[in-house]
């Protein structure tokens, strides 16, 4: 349709009535004013024959095969010869042929390697015939005819082609036959003119069914012209229309955005009503305990610190030494809950400092507060596994130890039957902000999960499990209330965040998300010295977050080395073009653009044996792996510290060209 409108702009007039098709009477080709058809026909008559074209290919490879029996039948003195030419050469220039119609310069070039094809299978018949002993020979130009009628109508070659193809065929068996034939003159003449003949009948017949595809085409692209005029009429009139209707539409579209406005600010209502709601409730729970905590504390010394002193006086036998260790202990649960009204109320958050969760878990594994939660619970089974490379934090290890007890004794009380709690820390990068239990955002964090496989949280009560007083425990067993509320207050204290996954029946999982530290903490021991693995060599760092560069940045130059930062695959590719570094640290993940795998791979493109470690928060996906093949050194999982990125640049610099490195 296209190429006819550009046919009218070129002059082709521009109604439908009297059009007359031109045609070029020798080649077929449109002329004049309608040169402009020929491209589209080209493409629309190749579209149109593919299908008769690749199953004519295929018979004629077939048929061309056959024909080997009658080889052997008629002179099998010779047989191998012609079925060298048949499966040597005829059968795979077909079957090659017709693989190539499944390809765009395949097709673009059909019609010359059609005719390429029949020269070929022509030149393999008279070569038989040259070859083979009379009088058999002689029957064989009956192939040229079949072939003839293949090429000039099954196979779809046109008109210009099929016809060379078929005059230089003649050719070459009018030379074959003038030039090496020993048939009689008379049947040479016989065979010539059957031959001759077939061929100008073939050319007939081709230039018919061409001139008709033609024909078609041309009174198609007129009829779609027409099609086009009547939906501009359409257009037209639904233009009216629309117009008529166009106040209405918007009438409709400005009360659907006040209905959407309304709704959300409902929404928004709502929600607000709940943070007030909330908020009212820690405000007072805050007032209350930062009122009376001093008062509180007072009175409990007394009813904690008397009951010590007594017992100290009374024999060990005295009936009096249990209700003393009870008033004690009922002294102990009160400060303890105080202590968490004032965490829970942000009042009573201890200094800060730069620990590591693991040993503050292995110190309460090892605690009587543990001891006494398994002899409780002897059915439920505890389990570990903790990362041996687990970051440093910064926080309260006071709250953060209590926040851990009250997880690990809720489920403990959720297994009503055997089953399993399991505690888990681990380094973990969000990349991108993570929608869970709450908003997660971008950082690097230390992990602290809590799981058991107890009866889970009701739906209807997730929302509500941190709020102050909320507890579904029974009678009669531990839980004030606000447990949980400490959970919360701890982590949010220290700049982290909470991810609770629960199933009636299943289980429940609490995830601390507590922001990681790189600094060192306070230990007997001084840390190792990083002197060995200081260099001066040329580092590009590649990564697409602006802090993990400046992070890299400064910790390499801390170490000596000359330090580039770029934020994206492409600008590594670029600053390469006209510079060089010793080794690549190279992000795996990067948005939008081209990912490490794909930057590395153009690198080494440009200059082999370039050196590259991988750092990535990803876990090691397959994209890593191939990165490795492609010759990248060790895989560093973020967060890391200045020890382990030293290492791995450094171990990558110092490793041979060709050798395993570890990681790889």
């Amino acid at each position: 349709m296209e190429a006819y409108r550009s046919a009218i702009d070129d002059g082709f007039p521009s109604h439908t009535q009297g059009m007359q098709m031109q045609l070029s009477p020798l080649t077929l080709r449109f002329t004049g004013a309608c040169a402009g058809l020929e491209t589209a026909f080209q493409k629309h008559y190749l579209k149109r024959s593919l299908p008769s074209m690749r199953m004519a290919l295929f018979l004629a490879a077939v048929l061309y095969a056959l024909f080997g029996v009658l080889d052997a039948l008629l002179f099998p003195d010779v047989r191998h010869f012609a079925w060298l030419i048949r499966f040597g050469i005829v059968c795979p220039a077909t079957l090659l042929l017709l693989s190539s119609t499944w390809s765009v310069c395949g097709q673009r070039l059909i019609q010359p390697l059609l005719a390429l094809l029949i020269v070929i299978a022509g030149a393999g018949i008279i070569a038989i015939i040259l070859v083979a002993p009379p009088p058999a020979n002689q029957t064989y130009y009956a192939g040229l005819i079949l072939l003839f009628m293949l090429g000039y109508t099954f196979v779809r070659a046109q008109f210009v082609w099929a016809s060379l193809s078929a005059w230089i065929v003649v050719l070459l068996y009018e030379v074959s036959d003038i030039g090496f034939s020993t048939a009689p003159l008379s049947m040479m003449i016989s065979n010539n003119f059957f031959f001759i003949s077939a061929n100008i009948v073939g050319m007939m017949a081709c230039y018919a069914i061409e001139r008709a595809a033609r024909r078609d085409f041309f009174l198609g692209e007129q009829l779609a012209l027409e099609q086009e005029n009547v939906r501009a009429a359409n257009r037209e009139l639904e233009e009216r229309v629309n117009d008529r209707t166009a106040d209405l539409a918007r009438s409709n579209r400005e009360l659907a955005v006040e209905i959407q406005e309304r709704r959300r600010a409902e929404a928004e209502r709502i929600r607000l009503a709940e943070q007030l709601k909330q908020s009212e409730k820690l405000e007072v729970v805050g007032k209350m305990a930062a009122g009376m905590a001093h008062d509180l504390n007072n009175i409990l010394s007394v009813l904690v610190g008397y009951p010590d002193l007594l017992l100290t006086e009374i024999p060990a036998e005295s009936p009096m030494r249990e209700d003393l260790l009870t008033i004690k202990r009922s002294g102990e649960k009160a400060a303890a809950m105080v202590q968490d009204l004032l965490t829970m109320a942000r009042r009573g958050v201890a200094n800060e400092k730069v620990f590591n969760a693991n040993a503050l878990i292995g110190d309460y594994l090892t605690s009587p507060e543990f001891r006494s939660l398994q002899q409780q619970h002897p059915h439920v089974r505890f389990s570990t596994v903790l990362d041996e490379t687990l970051m440093n934090i910064c926080a309260s290890p006071v709250h953060i130890a209590k926040s851990l007890m009250n997880l690990v004794a809720n489920a403990a009380e959720a297994q009503l039957t055997p089953g399993q709690v399991s505690i888990e820390t681990r380094n973990f990068t969000v990349d991108r902000p993570l929608s869970a239990y709450e908003s997660i955002d971008a950082g690097d964090y230390v992990i602290i999960r809590v799981s058991d496989t107890g009866v889970g949280i009701a739906p209807a009560d997730v929302n509500q499990i941190f709020e102050p007083f909320f507890t579904k425990k029974r009678t009669g067993r531990s839980g004030t209330g606000l447990g949980m509320s400490v959970v919360w207050s701890t982590v949010k204290d220290a700049g982290g965040f909470i991810d609770v996954e629960s199933r009636e029946g299943q289980g429940t999982t609490f995830s601390l998300y507590l922001p990681i530290t790189r600094k060192t903490a306070a230990t007997a021991d001084d840390r190792m010295t990083i002197d060995d693995y200081r260099g001066s060599e040329r580092v590009l760092v590649v990564d697409d977050l602006a802090d993990q560069r400046k992070l890299a940045t400064a910790m390499l130059s801390k170490l000596g080395y000359a330090v580039n930062a770029v934020s994206s695959g492409e600008a590594a590719l670029e600053f390469l073009a006209h510079d060089t570094v010793d080794i690549l640290v190279l992000d795996m993940i990067m948005d939008p653009g081209i990912d490490g795998c794909e930057t590395y791979r153009r690198i080494v493109g440009r200059s082999p044996g370039q050196k590259a470690i991988i750092a990535s928060g990803y876990a090691e996906s397959e994209r890593v792996r191939e990165a490795q093949r492609l010759g990248a050194g060790v895989y560093v999982r973020k967060p890391y510290t200045m020890e382990k990125l030293a290492l791995a640049v450094r171990g990558e610099l110092d490793r041979c060209v060709g050798s395993v490195s570890e990681g790889n």
